[in-house]
This record gives C-alpha cells, structure tokens and sequence, in this order.
C-alpha cells in the first residue's frame, strides 16, 4: 500500500496534503501528525469531506509516529517558518533541534521508506536527515530547487509567451540566496536560451527567482501553494517508479552534504543524479553554493 505521512502540519504540509487530495496518484493513505492534536483531527475531517469530489479513494486519518512504520513516503515540513525579514539559514539552530527528535522518532517505528524534506534551511535539514536516520542517502530526499526550477519556467514563459512545459532548465545550488541558473544548459525545444533572452534579461529573471519567496512572504506572510504542489510532483515521480528528473537536494559524497542538482527519481528515491557541463563561472557558483552549505551545517550548535 502506498502511504504517505505528513510531520508538520501547518501551511506547507497541509498545502502537501490538500494537493494530495486533488491530483491523481497513487497515494492510498494518507496519515498526518502535528503537536497540535486537535486541529489535526479537523484538518481530516475537512479533507475527508472532499473525498466524494476527489480523483481517486484514499484513507485520511490522523496519527502519530508509529503510523511511520509502513509508510512509503515520510514527508517533513515541520519546523520553524521564516518570517519577514528572515532568510532561511536564520532558521537553523532552531530546526536542527526539533529535526533531531521528529527523525529519532520516525526510525524508531521501524521506517524503512522515503523521507521528503522540505524545511528551511532545505539542503541542511536534509543532510541532517539523513545524518540522524542512518537510511542509504538515496532515500533521503529534499525538495531543493524543485520549486525554484519552476517559477524559473514559468516567469520564462509568460515572458516569451511559450508554454513553460517547452522550457527545459533547471535552478541548481543551494535553495537559498547563494542559488543560481546554469543559463548555458537552459533550452527552450531544442534551442539554447541565447537566443531569445539578453544577459541581462537573464539576469534580471535569475534575481526574480531568487527573491520570489521573499516577495510572498512580504505579501502574505508565507510560502505553501508552490511548494506543495512541488512535493506532490516529487512523490508520484517515486511511487509511479517515473525515473523522472527533478532538480531535488540529494547527496554530494564527494563533499558530504545535500545540495540540488538534477536527478532521476524512481521507487527508490533517487536512482541517478545527471551530469550536466557546467561552464567555468558556473562551476564557481555551485561551488560557492557547496561553501555556504558546509559553512552552515559547521555552525549548528549541538
């Protein structure tokens, strides 16, 4: 049966569960936990109610920790929010601590699946996720610029007026400031980006990325649709063994941390990264990236 847990129930992960409900896959149960016992059990029955209207049957309970242990995907989205203000590595004293019990716990149910991060700092959760579950690093698995690929492709499109679905690129590095577009692999079809956007137009759409969530939580006080939509997308990738590629936070071993990069993502969580030629100045981006990640996780106070 394909299960799937939710820790952390507030805008994020309930965003998660909603999108859940209303795209066709092949989740056949769905089980969320959250501290906050009582308005969980409301969430369900909201989401239970949709049911008749919903593409496909699916079991909605709330639950606790042991329900983990025959699940196929856990996701987290628990945690500390980033405010106005705040960028997502001022999050990680705070969330390196809650992620520390909430991982101890799933693997003490006996978990054997997935595990779905999407808690800021992103690439440090994840790697902290993997740290303290002792799974194989490719079922560990963090939303990375999955999210950020996609208002990549979108603000392409709506600028050129071409469906975002024949703009083929991605957003690598760090999800956070320090991420960037490697332009020189970006196509549009079959054609290379430089053909239809000057350098700095380019630049203009990258800084438009970059600071999208920003703008949101300025404006609403908090980002959930875009990212729970993008996890719903991660998760049919691994329970319809799509082989499908997404750029995702998976293991560098070479440098030891979690950082984004383009990989396929199957029933096993991910099968493969993809090598993709990088120029020299986008080599020191990533590499600029991989410094900021490692300089983050050193500075967790244990």
């Amino acid at each position: 049966m394909n299960k799937v847990v939710i820790i952390g129930c507030g805008n994020v992960g309930l965003s998660y569960a909603y999108s859940l409900l209303n795209q066709d896959n092949a989740v056949q149960e769905l089980v969320l936990i959250d501290l906050n016992m009582n308005k969980i059990e409301g969430e369900v029955m909201d989401l239970n109610h949709c049911l008749p209207f919903a593409p496909n049957k699916m079991k909605i309970t709330a639950g606790s920790y042991s329900d983990c242990k025959d699940a196929t995907i856990v996701a987290i989205a628990a945690g500390a929010n980033q405010a106005p203000g705040e960028t997502r590595m001022d999050l990680i004293n705070k969330n390196s601590k809650i992620f520390k019990s909430i991982v101890d716990e799933v693997m003490k149910s006996g978990f054997d699946g997935i595990f779905l991060v999407a808690t800021n700092p992103l690439d440090v959760m994840t790697h902290l996720t993997y740290k303290y579950s002792g799974l194989s690093s490719n079922r560990v698995i963090g939303t990375g610029t999955t999210l950020d690929s996609a208002r990549l492709r979108y603000i392409i499109g709506e600028k050129l007026h071409i469906s975002n679905k024949c703009i083929h690129g991605y957003v690598i590095g760090e999800h956070g400031d320090s991420e960037f577009v490697p332009w020189s692999t970006l196509n549009i079809g079959p054609q290379n980006i430089n053909k239809y956007l000057t350098k700095q137009e380019m630049n203009e759409i990258e800084e438009r990325v970059r600071t999208a969530a920003y703008e949101i939580i300025n404006k609403k006080g908090f980002t959930n649709f875009g990212i729970g939509v993008s996890m719903v997308r991660i998760t049919n990738a691994i329970l319809n063994d799509e082989h499908g590629i997404l750029a995702v936070s998976t293991y560098d071993k070479k440098h030891d941390i979690y950082i984004s990069y383009p990989a396929i993502i199957g029933r096993n969580g991910v099968e493969d990264n993809i090598a993709i030629n990088l120029t020299q100045r986008e080599t020191a981006k990533f590499n600029a990236s991989i410094k900021v990640i490692k300089n983050a996780i050193r500075s967790i106070k244990e």
